[in-house]
This record gives structure tokens, sequence and C-alpha cells, in this order.
């Protein structure tokens, strides 16, 4: 992955950044799933190599094949990051270790979600049914902010197009 993050950086083809950034999300779907977190894995990779790549995609269609050489000095972004990274590695040190049995997240909500589930949704997976029932809204939230964003790149593309239209009506 971090290969892949740093050909994402130096490459000047978007449509091999394109690519590599569902090289990316495949991996990361990959990585979910060796972490026994297929929820989130199949997620990763509906969203991040699927939908994200084709909108991607769609409007490199619409744009420049090549990035553009930026006109002002890249430390200030490289501090942001550095900041931010930095910001990141603060707040994860307080995280219980990965594996823990004693890890809080064991001994709150997760024994009720094993023992009385598949009681209270008559889904005998319980996975399934905790992304079925208990985070229901969860998931149609994440449905409705995805089929917004995919209706709101559609409106963009399709007035950039409207617009492209009347100039060649007027040259005409």
């Amino acid at each position: 992955m971090a290969v892949t993050v740093v050909a994402i950086v130096r490459v000047r083809n978007l449509f091999a950044v394109a690519m590599l950034g569902g090289i990316y999300s495949l991996l990361a779907a990959s990585m979910f799933v060796a972490l026994d977190a297929v929820d989130v894995a199949f997620t990763e990779a509906a969203v991040g190599a699927g939908i994200s790549t084709v909108l991607f995609l769609g409007t490199l269609a619409v744009t420049s094949q090549q990035e553009k050489l930026p006109a002002h000095s890249q430390i200030i972004p490289l501090f942001v990051c550095a900041v931010t990274g930095a910001a990141l590695i603060y707040g994860s040190l307080d995280m219980a270790r990965f594996g823990d049995p004693k890890a809080p997240i064991h001994h709150h909500v997760a024994p009720l979600y094993l023992e009385e589930s598949q009681g209270a949704t008559s889904v005998p997976n319980v996975v399934t049914s905790v992304l079925a029932s208990y985070r229901g809204y969860d998931t149609l939230g994440e449905v409705t902010v995805i089929f917004t964003a995919g209706i709101g790149v559609i409106l963009l593309l399709g007035s950039w197009r409207r617009g492209r239209r009347k100039k060649e009506d007027e040259e005409a």
C-alpha cells in the first residue's frame, strides 16, 4: 500500500493516478478481509475501487490528462500534511492494542450482540444481524451519501457539457 501511495504522489499522468487509486482501494479491501472486517472490505471495494474509480475516469474524460505543475511552493502543503499525520499518530497512541481481549469494545456491546442478536433479529449470522438490524440506519445513510454524490457529479458534468454546447453554437 505504501508503494502505491508513493507512486500516486510521483506520477503526473492522471489516468495512472486514477488506476493507482483503485489499486490502493483494492489493497485496502484485502487488508480489511485479512483483519476479519468483511463488511468494511465489501464497502471499500464497492466505493473505493468501484464507484470512485469510475467517477475519477468520468472526470478525466472532460478534463486534462496531465497534472499541471504547481506555481507555488510545496512547503506549506507538506507542512500541513506532516502536522495532520503527527496529530493522527498522537491520537492513535491511546488506542488498545490490536487483538487485546481486555479492550473496552470486547466488554461493552460485543457480548450483547453475540448473546442476543439471533433471538432479537431471527438472523443466524451475527455480522448480518448487526448490519441489517442494529446498523440499518447507518447503512441507509451511507447509501444516501453515495447516491447524492453520484447525482452531484452527474449534474456537474452535465452542466459543463451544456456550457460547452452553448459556446459551440455561438461560434457556429
